[in-house]
């Protein structure tokens, strides 16, 4: 069964799913809304675009490891719950015999205070990437369950929220051992506008960063 993350709390941090829960799934999914869109680095068979409902990204996640440090945290996303919303992102299958090694991987990168949850994914017909909730799809889209890997606000890395101007200065002076935070989060807009999903938070983001690019 999902797990419905608006009636269940979640682990405190870094929680890894009982090795049972994932074999049930009759296909293992991975569904990635960060980094994951436009950097999976593991194998997969098959991706295709995919919304999750009942969930909205926001860049409220600290980040020591990847692209920021213990004394000057970046900022990457995660996801929280509003009934109102949907996530657009990538989902990608993995094969039986890549399934352990994708996992191990995952579990190092995403090691940084996010946990494993099994969630329902849609796949819209005709890449009808416009819809804002799975209702509104005329294509009747498919679904299936997938892990994703949620930072809740009970991690010790969650930053929460913030202005946009603030937010956006943090990305911009961050900088950890996978690179720049700017490059996580133009390598974000860049990959969801590849498949044609829209995020105000992320594009506004985006708008903010460059400008403080520009010399004055």
């Amino acid at each position: 069964q999902s797990i419905n993350l608006l009636m269940e709390p979640l682990p405190e941090t870094a929680d890894v799913l009982p090795p049972e829960t994932i074999n049930a799934l009759q296909e293992l999914w991975i569904f990635g809304y960060g980094s994951l869109v436009w950097r999976p680095a593991f194998d997969h068979d098959l991706k295709k675009p995919a919304f999750l409902k009942g969930f909205k990204r926001r860049f409220w996640q600290g980040s020591r490891d990847h692209r920021g440090t213990d004394k000057n945290p970046g900022r990457v996303v995660t996801l929280l719950p509003d009934l109102d919303e949907v996530t657009w992102g990538m989902a990608y299958r993995v094969s039986p015999s890549s399934r352990d090694d994708v996992l191990e991987y995952l579990d190092v990168r995403e090691k940084g205070g996010y946990s494993q949850v099994i969630v329902d994914i849609f796949f819209p017909q005709n890449h009808c990437n416009h819809c804002k909730a799975p209702s509104d799809c005329p294509q009747n889209p498919t679904s299936v369950q997938a892990l994703v890997y949620i930072a809740t606000e009970r991690n010790i890395a969650y930053l929460g929220p913030n202005s946009m101007d603030k937010i956006a200065t943090q990305i911009f002076h961050s900088h950890g051992p996978s690179g720049a935070n700017t490059e996580y989060l133009l390598n974000l807009a860049k990959g969801l506008r590849a498949i044609n999903a829209d995020d105000p938070h992320v594009f506004e983001l985006e708008q903010r960063v460059k400008l403080l690019s520009v010399p004055s």
